[in-house]
């Protein structure tokens, strides 16, 4: 895998502008900072791989705009073998992050294109989720609930049930919701039915699609 001097030096500036952006967690921007994102991207797109841009994917999607990435990310408090499910695998490179910093990855993605594509590229990086799942994010993972976070990477049009049910007590949602611009939203798990909501401002995700049959 071709990762140059150059790349390096180009995630070091990226790291600079989160940084400045307001994105404070080390963990975090160390992970930014070794992940060679431009081998996540589509070749027509390298040389902007490390603008804070989200960019086309395959299957009609994006790979999210690295501080959006680092935003979620950082709202989730990731620890070293804490057990995440991520909603929207897409290119994988969020899940990299993920796995960067211990975590233990359980990720969905309904579209098949870019769950088979990731599926294989993501091991050959070295960044080994502990399920890659083709499948409908809407219901989360029951049977390997609770998670400590749940992350969504696509835009909601409203909270479904089964990731707040599937939360650790204690555990944490990070979720876009809304249909043209989202409201970034975190839900803190306090009890068996007692969740605490905190709204963090306007993002725009590709939205989340529900599995209809």
């Amino acid at each position: 895998m071709n990762d140059t001097f150059r790349h390096k030096g180009l995630r070091q500036q990226l790291v600079n502008v989160l940084k400045n952006k307001g994105i404070a967690d080390s963990a975090v921007l160390n992970a930014i900072g070794d992940i060679p994102r431009h081998l996540f991207m589509d070749s027509g797109f390298l040389d902007h791989a490390y603008q804070d841009k989200a960019f086309p994917i395959a299957a009609d999607q994006t790979i999210s705009q690295p501080y959006t990435v680092a935003f979620q990310t950082e709202l989730l408090q990731v620890k070293k073998g804490s057990k995440i499910l991520e909603i929207g695998t897409g290119s994988g490179y969020q899940t990299a992050v993920l796995c960067a910093l211990g975590a233990k990855v359980y990720s969905i993605e309904r579209q098949q294109e870019l769950f088979k594509k990731t599926s294989k590229f993501l091991p050959k990086l070295g960044y080994r989720a502990k399920k890659l799942i083709f499948g409908d994010g809407y219901k989360g993972l029951p049977e390997e609930a609770p998670f400590d976070g749940v992350i969504v990477t696509a835009g909601a049009p409203f909270v479904p049930k089964p990731l707040l049910a599937q939360l650790a007590i204690g555990g944490r949602l990070v979720i876009p919701v809304g249909n043209d611009v989202q409201v970034m939203t975190l839900f803190i798990r306090k009890g068996p039915k007692e969740f605490e909501q905190h709204e963090f401002g306007e993002f725009r995700f590709v939205p989340l699609l529900e599995d209809k049959n």
